[in-house]
């Protein structure tokens, strides 16, 4: 079975090796497994395995491809016709053929979703990392496999990390060694909407203000019945709304002449539109699918000058509401009297001196160097020998 890739030619790095296995692409939205093993890859030799693409290929490959954070994506593509009880065998034989059919070896085995063990039971690892950033069984379409999956990475995992607060007092007790890691903020890519230099994004300049904006994925957790009645409460202000549409109908998304669905834009674009904002608008629904999640755009309105407004999400209300840096409201009519009265005053400086202070402790750099630490504190403890790049089983990436 042909792998696609080319011969090892990491042969001179002694990093050991970090391999991802994630229900998330690469190149979807940059959000926390960017953010993370992006710094992870000036430590490890970092592999980002997706779940496959169903191609017109004739058998199963894997496609790599390098990244300018330095890590190395590597992407399964499988026929088309595949039947599902194949697509775990034939991804456990691409797994085998990144070390040349050895048993899989590394230092780190690094786990976005539980149902990834369907064909990594093979694999050897100096330590088990789960990153649990969401809870995955409550969103639309999750596999009825993924709970019971769960419990068998608990088992295995050396040390879970979750995506929030609240995430962590749901699981706290099934772990003994876990640990809450709520979503951080690259401060100086986003303090950009801020500089007066910066030019806004041509494609909203036309539109007249005020603004209220949201970014991100657009799927079953955005209350759309909320926005809907929002812009119909003031039909002249813009509400700007950013992101790929998933798993939902696009014909659902409500149509007004002052709702404006941009779509999806890169991570490196974001701060050209926040700056022409004048709120930042998260209108979360309340259903199962955002019990535990923390947004990570919280800080990142924050971190860009702007005041928010959010459905009260547990993860903001705690702590960004209890501190004031967020307005918490339910309803449509809340939201428009709240953000009458933000559009009508300008911050305090003392709110942004309690941004600045909140946020210099929240860093994504900050984040990393804990998480490491742990792992670092789980080989000490256990006296793990980490894998290197001279191990057998080399990945050829």
């Amino acid at each position: 079975m042909d792998n696609g890739l080319p011969p090892s030619a990491s042969s001179c790095d002694d990093r050991p090796l970090l391999i991802c296995f994630s229900h998330l692409r690469w190149n979807f939205v940059y959000q926390r497994p960017q953010h993370l093993l992006a710094r992870a890859a000036a430590i490890y030799r970092v592999i980002y395995f997706e779940e496959p693409v169903f191609a017109d290929v004739a058998r199963p490959s894997l496609i790599s491809a390098e990244q300018p954070e330095g890590v190395t994506v590597v992407t399964p593509h499988l026929p088309s016709k595949t039947p599902t009880a194949a697509v775990s065998p034939a991804l456990k034989q691409l797994l085998a053929g990144l070390f040349d059919g050895d048993t899989p070896e590394c230092a780190v085995a690094w786990y976005y979703t539980p149902m990834a063990l369907q064909f990594t039971s093979a694999l050897k690892a100096d330590v088990c990392v789960y990153d649990n950033m969401d809870e995955l069984s409550a969103f639309r379409g999750a596999s009825p496999l993924l709970l019971e999956l769960e419990d068998e990475l608990l088992t295995r995992a050396s040390v879970v990390f979750t995506g929030g607060r609240s995430l962590y007092e749901a699981k706290k007790h099934r772990h003994t060694n876990i640990h809450a890691f709520p979503s951080s903020i690259d401060m100086p890519h986003f303090a950009q909407a801020r500089h007066p230099e910066l030019t806004e994004a041509s494609d909203q300049i036309s539109m007249a203000r005020p603004r209220v904006g949201f970014f991100g994925v657009i799927d079953e957790r955005m209350d759309l019945d909320l926005v809907a009645r929002a812009a119909a409460f003031r039909p002249d202000w813009q509400f700007v709304m950013i992101g790929p549409v998933v798993k939902i109908d696009p014909a659902s998304l409500p149509s007004a002449s002052n709702i404006h669905w941009l779509g999806q834009r890169t991570y490196a674009e974001l701060p050209a539109y926040l700056k022409g904002w004048d709120l930042g608008f998260m209108p979360f629904a309340l259903n199962e699918s955002t019990r535990f999640i923390s947004p990570t755009k919280t800080p990142e309105f924050l971190a860009a000058g702007l005041r928010v407004i959010s459905t009260p999400i547990e993860d903001v209300v705690r702590p960004y509401g209890e501190m004031g840096l967020v307005e918490v409201v339910r309803t449509a009519d809340e939201f428009v009297l709240s953000a009458q009265r933000l559009l009508g005053e300008s911050p305090h400086p003392a709110w942004y001196r309690k941004v600045a202070r909140f946020l210099e402790s929240n860093s994504w750099n900050l984040t990393w160097a804990n998480m490491n630490y742990l792992i670092d504190s789980f080989v000490a403890t256990n006296g793990v020998t980490r894998r290197d790049a001279t191990t057998k089983g080399e990945a050829r990436v």
